[in-house]
């Protein structure tokens, strides 16, 4: 998935930031929002990367065991 939750946060900030300089508040809200996409992606990548590291423990354990 690469690093699209960081990227999202990283524009997100960016838009909060513009919003608020020039009083934009859709702009500042868009901004907040995209945030909070990028932390929901960086959870969802961190958690399938936990899975994965899990059921490739599980097979080791399993190939041990059955040797």
């Amino acid at each position: 998935m690469g690093n699209d939750g960081g990227m999202d946060k990283l524009k997100g900030k960016a838009k909060e930031m513009a919003g608020k300089a020039t009083g934009n508040d859709r702009r500042e809200a868009e901004g907040k929002t995209d945030q909070a996409k990028g932390e929901a992606k960086s959870a969802m990548d961190s958690a399938r990367d936990k899975a994965e590291g899990m059921k490739d423990s599980m097979k080791d354990s399993m190939k041990r065991d059955g040797s």
